[in-house]
């Protein structure tokens, strides 16, 4: 099963005594990444005086109140085995539960090796307990209570395994979690799980749980695993995924789905959003670092239901100007052909060959090659060679190199913003005098309109507000006599953001602020469109990185002189990237007044973000508009 990274150390020495009962001694560290717990051994020495079961050892917050010390013989019954990957070990379940909803009655034994023991062993296990973080302390992860440098002793086989509990939309709280305390944390505040998603999840972890027939809301991804909702009245869109329209909307019904029997085994299923994982799926309930709670199964549903239709957008009349935006995922020429096949087909019969089209994302001729190469001219050329193959228009297109390893992305790829435009149908008014770091600006002209004094070129390319980002490229077009200034933007990535279900509530968003800073630049350049020409018409597009109910989006609204058109769209359908069972705005085409109050449709065409097989992982966007 292919895996992400994660730090676990490896080293294990195994021992075997073969009696009628088995004892399996493993000596292994705990694992990398364990959280330092202090102030719980007066509660830890009065609990190790007796019996310790696993109750004990979860407690009735998210830290272990044995954290730090050695447990020995607790009972319990294994429920999977993980056996791939670095994370290797079981879990096991005591059978004898006490009466508190919040102490969950589960817990991982990390073995660091394959696993000597077997679902439905009856087993007691003496070992360390530890608070594991995945990714580490600095990702605000929350931790796994699990039982390290183990001695399992197997007392009986083939017992029947405690019944799972079953996840459902009546057992999950629509509210999604607490608010931290004063350092932000939730670690330390007792589990409520009647009333936070976050806490109820908590309560399980560990245990055998199961789903009933749900609904998929993100398609299976590379690394064997895809999102369901059990809760399939929570903020549906039209298409089958669930909608995250606020920071406060957090959709408590999400849940991802491992499986815990390696991929040469049995194949993980392939599922597009919309699609139903039919029957139960049951299995352990983990919390890892890539989405957080996550029933990986022993048992998997089956997928049913036809996948929803790839979009097709109208093709704009005569009078209208159609002006699109499409992230192409790091496009390189060493890509296969048939990526680039899929991606202009993309823009050709879904997109119905948009006038202008921004591409974000164009990686330079020796892609991610770290060799000094900032051309990206061959990769443009293949992408609109296979454009004319798929029967669109013979673009032509406009973009600024940029400096070698300045603008963030894959490193040495020196991913750029990309216009093509069809010449047919618009002209680019060419103004030299653009480079890298060269910044672009506005003048007047004497009957009263805005102009570009470089086309294409690029919004302050050395401000820092663009450190390791990709910096706007903008230009002026020309449709049927009227001038249209394009501004193609991809700001910086969220990556660095504590998750929904971090340890620390509500998440900190550390990448916001450049995020912000880049939204004030792009802003003020188009204030100064305005000042000389208020009824100027401007589109600032591209993957913002960012929703439409963020501080972003509002920074580049402000004074008015933007507006984002995907609000023009329902709540329901506003969305252009599937992350964790969450449908949502990153891409966004914002607009000036003069367009805003004219004639003009928005449309998010959906065409990969839902979809196991995807060209990108980003579904483009299109404005048509009439002059």
């Amino acid at each position: 099963m292919p895996m992400k990274t994660s730090s676990r150390l490896a080293a294990l020495t195994v021992a075997a005594v073969c009696s009628t009962v088995t004892t399996v001694v493993l000596s292994s560290p705990v694992q990398a990444g364990t959280l330092p717990l202090a102030g719980a051994h007066g509660q830890a020495e009065s609990l190790l005086a007796d019996q310790v079961r696993i109750h004990d050892i979860q407690g009735g917050t998210r830290t272990s109140p044995l954290a730090g010390t050695t447990v020995t013989t607790v009972p319990g019954i294994v429920t999977g085995l993980r056996t791939y990957g670095s994370s290797k070990g079981f879990w096991f379940q005591d059978p004898e539960p006490d009466n508190d909803p919040a102490t969950s009655e589960g817990v991982f034994v990390f073995t660091s090796s394959t696993p000597k023991v077997a679902v439905g062993d009856s087993v007691q296990v003496s070992g360390s307990v530890s608070e594991y973080i995945p990714g580490g302390t600095a990702t605000g992860n929350q931790s796994v209570t699990e039982i390290g440098k183990p001695t399992v002793t197997v007392v009986s086989s083939g017992n029947a395994l405690p019944a799972p509990v079953t996840i459902d939309a009546s057992s999950v709280p629509d509210a999604y979690t607490p608010d931290g305390d004063s350092s932000g944390s939730i670690n330390a505040l007792p589990l409520q799980p009647d009333t936070y998603a976050l806490d109820y999840y908590e309560s399980l972890e560990g245990m055998d749980v199961e789903i009933g027939s749900s609904r998929v809301v993100t398609a299976t991804d590379p690394y064997a695993e895809l999102w369901v909702t059990v809760k399939p009245d929570e903020h549906p869109d039209p298409r089958g995924g669930t909608v995250y329209g606020s920071y406060t909307s957090q959709n408590s019904g999400r849940l991802q789905v491992q499986s815990l029997i390696p991929t040469a085994t049995q194949p993980f299923p392939t599922a597009d959003v919309g699609q139903t994982l039919e029957g139960t799926t049951e299995g352990p309930l983990d919390f890892n670092q890539f989405g957080g709670y996550t029933l990986v199964a022993r048992t998997i549903g089956t997928v049913t239901g036809a996948s929803p239709e790839r979009e097709v957008t109208r093709k704009q009349a005569s009078d209208e100007l159609a002006v699109a935006t499409y992230n192409v995922e790091n496009l390189a020429p060493s890509d296969p052909q048939t990526k680039f096949d899929k991606l202009a087909d993309g823009v050709v019969n879904h997109l119905s060959s948009p006038d202008i089209v921004a591409l974000e994302e164009i990686q330079d001729n020796s892609g991610a090659t770290d060799d000094g190469t900032v051309a990206a001219d061959q990769t443009v050329q293949k992408f609109i060679d296979a454009v004319v193959a798929a029967g669109g228009p013979h673009y032509e297109w406009r973009s600024i190199d940029p400096v070698n390893d300045a603008d963030g992305g894959a490193p040495g790829g020196n991913i750029r913003q990309v216009f093509l435009f069809n010449p047919d149908r618009v002209s680019f008014v060419d103004r030299p005098g653009g480079g890298s770091t060269t910044a672009d600006n506005v003048v007047g002209t004497a009957t009263g309109r805005a102009v570009l004094t470089q086309s294409p070129g690029r919004i302050d390319p050395t401000s820092t507000a663009w450190t390791d980002s990709r910096k706007p490229l903008a230009g002026q077009f020309t449709f049927q006599g009227r001038t249209v200034f394009v501004i193609a933007n991809h700001f910086m990535s969220k990556g660095g953001d504590q998750a929904l279900t971090s340890a620390f509530q509500p998440p900190t968003r550390s990448s916001e602020t450049e995020r912000h800073e880049q939204a004030d630049e792009v802003n003020a350049f188009v204030k100064k469109i305005l000042a000389f020409q208020s009824n100027a018409e401007v589109l600032a597009i591209g993957d913002l990185n960012d929703f439409e109910f963020s501080d972003t989006a509002t920074r580049l609204e402000a004074g008015g002189v933007l507006w984002s058109a995907i609000k023009s769209l329902p709540e329901a359908e506003r969305y252009t990237y599937d992350y964790q069972g969450n449908s949502q705005v990153l891409d966004q085409i914002l607009v000036s007044p003069a367009v805003q109050q004219g004639t003009f449709e928005y449309d998010s065409v959906h065409i990969n973000a839902e979809f196991a097989d995807q060209n990108s992982d980003h579904d483009p966007q299109v404005l048509r508009l009439k002059p």
